[in-house]
Formats: structure tokens, sequence, C-alpha cells
């Protein structure tokens, strides 16, 4: 009995020790995404696989990336490619994971690096190749739906449902030349708006448009970045690059952005560069076409431009004007149509007017 108590001790006696040297490790356990597993100061890859439907789709996987920190801390979701043709934050995201040591993280980064992965082989703008749908525009999902339904659900209860904070990263799609900015949602409480807008800030891109049209409905959230803040989760949404290019900044923004909440969140040491200077885009509109046809752009990104100003117009195949789309008020072009197909009901491009002070929401 006595021998039985002294090796009781001394185990205890090791555990407080390798408590006492390793605090962080003694008290983190291992953290799964799915079948993706990652120890306490490590990462791990995989996929969340979207099982087929017989005689509809033949499922999807989408790939991830735990970082699972050794010290205690938040669980930051970062989702890329929602849009499968948005490429800059899906090359910041895949590179990523090799420039953070988990052993010097307090907390846990899940990153979806291309949550559209139909869309991203299919090389397609806005809508799956499979269903048609806008994968930003099916949340929270369904998990008997299509297949971007289907993916919303899985990315909702695997990454959003596990995460404190989010990022949904985007940039212009393939057909879209864009400036670097950012959305601050307020469909949340003022505790999540408040920590959202802190968010947007540390994220650093000195162009924010205030969103005040979103659900607060969580089961009609419909976006990414508004299915984690109807469940009380802060979030934003950013946009950096476009065209389908890649060997622009767009990148290295997405990149930084991230480092920068990182440091916000105090998961890794040092200090965000928060913009100081914001320009709040508190009234903005995204101008759509009325036909099909093709669009001859007048406008480039992150113009000024005045109300009535031509952004473009719109022709039929034969070169004769369908439409002539003006700007509706004074501002700045946030993004503009850069290649000529659209299809009635598709963007042409959105203008943003910066309010003195706009941040005060």
């Amino acid at each position: 009995m006595k021998r039985y108590d002294g090796i009781r001790l001394s185990a205890l006696f090791a555990a407080v020790c390798l408590a006492g040297a390793f605090p962080a490790l003694a008290q983190r356990s291992s953290f799964s995404v799915g079948p993706i597993t990652a120890q306490a100061g490590a990462r791990a890859s995989g996929f969340l696989e979207i099982v087929a439907v017989k005689g509809r789709d033949e499922g999807t996987k989408i790939p991830v990336t735990v970082i699972h920190g050794a010290g205690s801390g938040p669980v930051l979701g970062l989702v890329a490619g929602t849009h499968g043709y948005e490429y800059s934050p899906i090359v910041a995201m895949q590179r990523l994971p090799a420039k953070v040591d988990a052993k010097q993280l307090a907390g846990t980064i899940i990153i979806v690096h291309v949550a559209n992965m139909p869309s991203f082989h299919g090389r397609t703008i806005y809508y799956s190749p499979v269903d048609g749908k806008n994968l930003n525009r099916v949340y929270p999902g369904k998990k008997d739906g299509t297949i971007s339904e289907r993916i919303a659900e899985a990315i909702t209860r695997e990454v959003i449902d596990r995460s404190d904070y989010v990022v949904d990263l985007h940039c212009g799609d393939g057909n879209e030349a864009l400036r670097p900015y950012s959305y601050w949602m307020t469909s949340g409480t003022p505790e999540v708006n408040a920590k959202s807008k802190e968010m947007v800030l540390a994220f650093g891109l000195d162009v924010i448009v205030i969103d005040r049209e979103r659900s607060s409905d969580p089961a009609q959230s419909v976006y990414t970045a508004n299915t984690a803040i109807t469940r009380g989760k802060p979030a934003i949404t950013t946009e950096t690059g476009g065209m389908g290019r890649v060997d622009t900044n767009g990148a290295d923004l997405a990149e930084a952005g991230v480092f920068n909440l990182l440091r916000h969140f105090k998961m890794l040491s040092g200090e965000p560069k928060r913009v100081t200077q914001p320009k709040w885009i508190g009234k903005s509109e995204v101008l759509r076409a009325a036909q099909t046809g093709i669009f001859h752009a007048a406008v480039k990104p992150d113009e000024s431009v005045k109300e009535g100003t031509v952004i473009g117009r719109l022709t039929d195949y034969f070169g004769n004007t369908l439409q002539e789309i003006r700007a509706p008020f004074s501002g700045i072009m946030l993004y503009v149509v850069a290649t000529p197909p659209v299809m009635q009901g598709e963007p042409l491009g959105m203008v943003g007017q910066i309010t003195p002070g706009g941040g005060s929401d």
C-alpha cells in the first residue's frame, strides 16, 4: 500500500513539474474539425467531405488546416475561396500555415483553404457549376440541400460554430477589378458589432464599407460572415485583389491582415498595424445589368465619380446600347466589372460614398 502511494505521489509530482515547466501544454488537448485533429503545439491538414447525393451530384471535399497553439486563446476561423475564382485569399491561406509556429501560438486557427471546390476547379465566377448557386447567398445551408447548401451547412457546423471570431476572405472575382476594402456588418448585438469594428480596424485596410442591410435571423443569415455574427461571433469580410490574378499585392494584403488579427487577439506577440484614418463608406450601391449583354467599363477602381458620371455602357452583341450606367451619387468606385460578358441582374460595379465619422454607428 505504501509502495502504491509512493508511485502515485511520484506520478503526481512529475505531473506538477510538467505543468510548471510547460503550463500551456499541460492544459491543452487536441482540437478537431471533422476528421482533422491537431495536437497542442502542432498543425494538421485534411478534408471535410461533402458526400455525394445519388442522382444529384458527386459531392466534394473542402481542404482545411487546423493550427492548434501550445497556449490557450481564442479560435479564429478563416474562410477563403467562397467564390472559386477569387485567387488572392486562396493563395494567402495556402502559404499562411508555414509562417505560423504553433508552439508560439495562443489559441487555434481554422483555415478553410477553398470553400467552393466545384467553382475553383470549374473556374467559375459567383456561381457553382454544379447547382448554379452562389455559396455566399445560401447560408446557413441545408444538410440535405444542393451541393452549395451542403457546403454552407458543413462550414457553419464545423468552422463557424467552432470559432470565436470569423473572417471571410474575398477579392474581386475573375471578372472584377477592385480596390482593397472590407465590410463591417452591424447585424449583431451591440457587443458583437463593437468587436467586429475592432476587427475590421485591426485588419488594416483603409476603406471600410458599413453594411447595415444584413438579416439578424440566424436561420436566414445568407452570408458567411453574417452567419457568424447572427450566432454571436464577431466577424468581418475582406476584399483584396481581383481579376483572377495572383501577381498583385492582393494575397500579401490578405496575409498581412490575418497576422494583424492574430496580434490583435494576442494569439501572437506584437502589435497589429491598425488603420488609423479609415475611410468609412456609409452609403454604397451595387450597379446591376438590366439585360444580358456586353459591358464596356468607363471607369477604374478607386476612381472618384460624381453623380451622373457614366460608369459604362451595356450593349447587345451588335454594339447597340442597351443601358447607360451612371453613378447614382458622388463617391469612389470600389470595384468595376472589367470583362465584357454580363448576365441580367449581375453586378457591373459598386460605388461607395465616404461618410465623415461613419464609424460611429
